[in-house]
């Protein structure tokens, strides 16, 4: 599950980071209003560089440019603006220091109790409780820090922050940042914080569509006990209500443990999959339990079992796409730095350029290994692969054990949340951290029961609690949310560290969420080792890898279809709901052709447009790849030390950009040739 990241939208609407533009561009100008003359730019320029002297130019030229870049008429005369840039910029070093913690102190203040009061008033969306109303909506979709990026500037504290605080590129930041202190790296990120003025009017409205696609996924359940197949049969357990898409995967990849009926329920999980992506399921049959069934016909019964009329969804989950498209479009006008959505998800948010993600993405799905871990696959199934099997999760240590058994395990050791919050230092001291630690770092996180699927939240500010939201049913925590929960937990444990442990507020959290992906698949590959149920194997590095490798494989075409869509939606920005729908089953089909039908079979197969996160979360899917892949290189890294330490070590660097973070971390740059090499070897290892 992702990490959650709601409040951050604010923030990242606040001050968006610096993109990969031109070096030499971004030197010579910043792009401005029409309000500031570019001659009184220049003069003010002169006029400061002429009194403070040339050790100072850089920081003159680029910070009066970033002030005329947001100057408008309503922050004062053209007068107004050069007097303020002669009378605020900071040449004193010990001065600009004092500038800088004042910042970073109230800039702490402000967003942390602001995300408190967010995540108080999406609490009623999010956990378990009555029905949602109304009001819950409209207190869930408020965002109240909507206003702070026009109070900011209103009162000139954004502006004087932009004007000492110099914003350098993602490609500046790559060739300069391997020699700058820990100092430096956070004036860096405080000088990314005002280069975008967006108004609070646009905040809301995308804080508002976020929350309701939220909503939307979060309720979106199947009763998987009122599933029948052709002769009438329940194969699944009555008590049994599963999300989309995580739980139906969840749940398909748990049958392949199961001989008897296994393959059966797959297959109807697959049905159900293809009927949401095509939204001919019917509306009676999500997040209902009135009437029964059959996905693969589309026959609807009612308690008596006669067939009934049913109404499609038809086209709401597109509906729900498009409404994010076009709040997030809204920010393309006030990004001159980020022009697209595209931009601001890879060069701004993960600060690794698109063509580089899909490069690596590429790379690793035309790669050969691809046929033989499929090969190898098919031998241990005993037939052919079918286009479900792209979640084949055999893989796993303990991948044989039934998962009524694991769920036995987990409802008993986990009745309710409380346990599992208690149990958190325990787990933490089975993964390495000595015990003072263990309990300081899980003082620090709470778990709710979730609504939804399960996501964790970290904290905005030092000593506040992050928060893990897993499923609990009635029965207690079964395995799907004992796995979850694992997942969440290693996203707050990386939140808590990097938010208490790191030296600058300003540098603290991760270079990007792949970072906090790649720590939460490390807990959650842990899963049954924390419950007792590990064997010492010496070949469990060498089914690490495969699973990781089909992981890969599975989420990188899932992502090559995100981004398709995305540049389709740009192409026609005027589409409609229908239209989208149309193209997320194109994208699905071409990515499908182009990587898969040869291996997995379903010319035409649409089964890569089923995952929720292109729905509620834009452009977050690209993220998990990246994880896996960092994860890997982590793995890795940390093999025969003490994962407690290594983990201090390396995220305790805060949020650097991801290539210098790596190559501090684990040596090399984000690469696939680590997996796929360690694929190479496990298989010649197991074919053996």
């Amino acid at each position: 599950m992702k990490k959650f990241l709601s409040f951050t939208f604010s923030t990242f609407l606040i001050g968006l980071v610096a993109c990969n533009s031109s070096v030499q561009n971004s030197k010579n100008r910043m792009q401005t209003t029409d309000f500031i003359p570019q001659a009184k730019v220049e003069a003010v320029i002169k006029q400061l560089k002429d009194s403070l002297g040339d050790s100072h130019a850089f920081r003159i030229e680029r910070g009066v440019r970033q002030v005329a870049g947001q100057w408008g008429e309503q922050d004062g005369t053209v007068d107004d603006f050069a007097g303020f840039c002669k009378n605020s910029f900071i040449s004193d070093t010990a001065k600009l220091s004092g500038l800088f913690s004042a910042l970073e102190r109230n800039f702490e203040v402000i967003y942390g109790y602001f995300h408190k009061i967010d995540v108080m008033l999406k609490a009623s969306l999010q956990l378990e409780g009555p029905e949602i109303t109304p009001v819950d909506m409209m207190f869930g979709g408020y965002d109240v820090s909507a206003h702070l990026t026009d109070d900011l500037y209103n009162n000139k504290i954004a502006f004087l922050s932009a004007l000492n605080f110099p914003f350098y590129t993602l490609e500046e930041k790559t060739e300069l940042g391997a020699g700058w202190s820990r100092k430096e790296w956070a004036y860096a990120r405080m000088g990314d914080r005002f280069i975008s003025r967006v108004p609070a009017a646009v905040q809301q409205d995308i804080s508002r569509t976020i929350t309701e696609a939220d909503a939307y996924i979060s309720d979106y359940n199947i009763y998987m006990g009122n599933l029948r197949n052709e002769n009438g049969e329940q194969l699944f357990p009555t008590n049994m209500k599963l999300i989309s898409h995580w739980g139906l995967r969840d749940e398909l990849k748990s049958n392949y443990a199961d001989s008897e009926k296994g393959l059966e329920k797959q297959r109807m999980i697959y049905g159900v999959m293809q009927r949401i992506i095509d939204q001919s399921i019917p509306r009676q049959v999500i997040n209902s339990d009135s009437y029964s069934w059959n996905p693969i016909t589309n026959d609807l019964f009612d308690n008596n079992g006669k067939t009934v009329a049913s109404k499609s969804e038809d086209i709401r989950r597109y509906e729900v796409f498009l409404k994010n498209f076009r709040a997030m479009r809204q920010l393309d006008p006030y990004s001159p730095h980020y022009p697209t959505q595209l931009i601001r998800a890879f060069d701004g948010t993960m600060e690794v350029p698109q063509k580089d993600v899909e490069e690596l993405f590429r790379g690793l799905l035309s790669s050969p290994q691809v046929k033989e871990v499929a090969s190898f696959i098919e031998s241990r199934l005993g037939r052919k692969l079918e286009p479900f099997d792209i979640w084949y999760n055999g893989f796993k240590s303990g991948g044989g054990i039934p998962e009524e058994d694991l769920t036995a395990i987990t409802s008993r050791k986990y009745p309710n949340a409380q346990a599992l919050e208690e149990d958190l230092p325990n787990i933490l001291i089975k993964l390495g951290w000595k015990p003072a630690k263990a309990r300081e770092i899980a003082s620090l996180v709470t778990v709710d029961a979730s609504r939804g699927a399960g996501h964790a939240w970290g904290a905005a500010m030092r000593n506040d609690v992050a928060r893990l939201r897993t499923r609990v049913g009635t029965e207690g925590m079964d395995y799907k949310g004992y796995n979850i929960a694992v997942h969440e937990f290693g996203h707050n444990v990386e939140q808590t560290i990097t938010m208490n442990d790191v030296d600058y507020y300003m540098l603290n959290g991760v270079p990007n969420t792949a970072f906090t992906e790649a720590v939460a698949f490390i807990f959650q590959k842990r899963d049954l080792e924390l419950l007792g149920l590990k064997n010492p194997n010496p070949e469990d590095e060498y089914w690490l890898a495969l699973d990781n490798f089909w992981s890969c494989y599975e989420i990188m075409g899932v992502s090559l279809v995100d981004i398709q869509v995305w540049e389709w939606l740009y192409a026609n920005p005027d589409a409609t709901a229908e239209q989208l729908k149309e193209a997320v089953i194109s994208a699905a089909k071409e990515v499908w052709n182009s990587y898969y039908a040869g291996i997995l079979g379903g010319e035409d197969e649409t089964l890569l447009g089923i995952y929720s996160h292109m729905i509620d979360y834009p452009l977050y899917l690209p993220n998990y790849p990246m994880g896996h892949l960092i994860a890997f290189q982590i793995e890795q890294q940390v093999r025969g030390k003490n994962l407690a330490d290594e983990m201090d070590r390396m995220y305790t660097q805060g949020s650097i950009i991801p290539q210098h973070w790596m190559k501090n971390a684990v040596g090399s740059p984000i690469s696939i040739d680590p997996l796929l090499a360690a694929t190479n070897e496990a298989l010649q290892a197991l074919k053996k």
